[in-house]
């Protein structure tokens, strides 16, 4: 199977490639899995990395290819089999799980008929069960591609899954789906009202010198008292 980059993604490696070293540009590797991602993916949402990517990329950045393949296979973000166009991962950690999210892995389960790990049939959904995605407060919630739907119930989940089946990401609301703006609880904000100030910038070179000043001071002063 042949692959390669775009065009316009060749130049969108050379400005990540520009941000290392001359000799370190294989610290590239990272950005360069998720841009070939992407690429797979449908308007740089989603996709999966085929091997032949993988090999194209230790070409451009002069790495052996198992070098590639070890950071692929480790990180859980890359996919290295192909996946639905929504990628849902649902949130499986221990807040999400005490606030529905069995219930939000069945729901998606009865309304698209597949289960964890499965492509539906018609290739517009895969689901995932993931360990914590940092949106706690708004449990249960998934991840789908690159956006977080939160604050679900069965009934909202499956309006998600028939807004993006109908008209894609851009029919849905992103983010909590209740009343809820952000993460602020019931009770409103508690704390925060007001943005803090900046803290004070420090003169690193003013505390070099009274550290030096007092370090020598008390070498004097030991040496007075020998």
């Amino acid at each position: 199977m042949e692959w390669d980059f775009t065009e316009d993604n060749y130049a969108h490696i050379q400005h990540i490639i520009q941000k290392y070293p001359v000799n370190y540009k294989q610290s590239g590797v990272i950005p360069l899995l998720d841009l070939a991602q992407r690429q797979q993916g449908v308007d740089g949402r989603g996709g999966w990395i085929p091997l032949a990517a993988m090999n194209k990329i230790a070409t451009i950045l002069e790495m052996a290819p198992i070098r590639v393949y070890e950071v692929a296979s480790f990180y859980t973000m890359f996919n290295r089999e192909p996946v639905g166009t929504h990628l849902i991962q649902v949130c499986g950690t221990t807040p999400c799980q005490l606030n529905g999210a069995e219930a939000i892995i069945d729901a998606i389960t009865e309304h698209v008929g597949i289960k964890r790990g499965e492509t539906s049939s018609d290739g517009l959904f895969t689901m995932l069960e993931v360990e914590c995605l940092g949106a706690c407060v708004n449990a249960p919630m998934v991840q789908i591609n690159d956006d977080f739907y939160e604050d679900l119930t069965t009934a909202r989940m499956k309006t998600v899954l028939d807004q993006l089946k109908a008209g894609g990401r851009n029919a849905t609301k992103i983010g909590p789906q209740g009343a809820r703006k952000g993460c602020v609880g019931p009770q409103g904000k508690t704390s925060l009202h007001e943005i803090p100030p900046a803290a004070p910038k420090r003169d690193f070179a003013a505390v070099r010198t009274h550290v030096e000043a007092a370090k020598k001071a008390a070498e004097a002063e030991a040496k007075a008292k020998a």
